[in-house]
């Protein structure tokens, strides 16, 4: 439990209140723990931000979170056809403050981006990215991505898979944190497409290694490249924030490019 201060209470409400846990933050707006109790005790393989949200954050949060949010609950099989126009749709797991999708979708409108996050400040930032931009082409999840690929996804329903910078991790007792598993990558070929793409990029060299060993390992993916290594940066990934922070510290950025294969009959 945890106190908010209503910034301009009325003189019939108390000055202080006591918000739920489980209570959203913004009316409307993306829920505090959308999957509930349907959420079994796994290790997460993320670590919750909490940082201040800014006026325009949490007014792009109470008026863009019901056209182009949702929550991650687990209860429903999404409709991408329908959500997003017919369009083919890319899922990104971990956005940040969403500047690098916003380009991504300015600079390809003919593919929607469903992009997640549990960040409260990237959500509002990226639907008011979307807003400013007129990119109709983005919906923000809220929520835990493992979730949504294993409940919320119809098979072969994505043409493609982004997940840029995610937690390194660092420590080797936290090594089973990191996202790029096997568990999760043959979780991830469910919704995936034969052909589609799964593309990861990472600045931290010991975790990049650890992504190609277990790409290459999985039998639901192969290496776009002949020589089995990692790829250049593709054109249409921008120069992340976090990628010019490992930059400037002297960091390697590495790209995989992993192919979906065609499951076999």
């Amino acid at each position: 439990m945890s106190e908010f201060r209503d910034p301009d209470p009325s003189p019939e409400a108390p000055r202080h209140f006591i918000r739920a846990k489980s209570e959203p933050r913004f009316p409307g707006g993306p829920a505090a723990d959308p999957a509930g109790s349907h959420h079994e005790r796994r290790i997460r393989s993320f670590q919750p931000r909490r940082s201040r949200v800014t006026a325009g954050q949490e007014d792009a949060l109470q008026r863009l979170w019901p056209l182009w949010g949702l929550d991650i609950d687990g209860h429903r099989v999404l409709d991408l056809e329908e959500m997003f126009g017919g369009l083919p749709v890319v899922l990104e797991i971990g956005f940040g403050m969403g500047e690098a999708t916003a380009q991504m979708a300015a600079d390809d409108p003919g593919t929607g981006i469903l992009a997640v996050d549990v960040h409260t400040p990237g959500q509002g930032n990226l639907l008011a990215l979307a807003e400013r931009n007129g990119l109709s082409n983005i919906r923000v999840a809220n929520g835990d991505a493992i979730i949504l690929l294993r409940e919320m996804l119809p098979p072969r329903s994505l043409h493609g898979m982004r997940v840029y910078f995610p937690d390194p991790w660092p420590k080797k007792r936290h090594h089973k944190r990191r996202l790029i598993q096997p568990d999760f990558l043959t979780l991830a070929a469910g919704p995936l497409a034969p052909g589609a793409i799964l593309h990861c990029a990472t600045d931290w060299e010991p975790y990049a290694e650890q992504m190609l060993e277990v790409l290459s390992a999985h039998p639901d993916f192969e290496n776009t490249q002949e020589d089995g290594g990692f790829a250049p940066r593709p054109a249409f990934r921008p120069l992340t924030r976090f990628e010019g922070q490992g930059l400037d510290k002297g960091h390697k950025v590495r790209d995989l490019l992993f192919r979906r294969v065609t499951p076999q009959a």
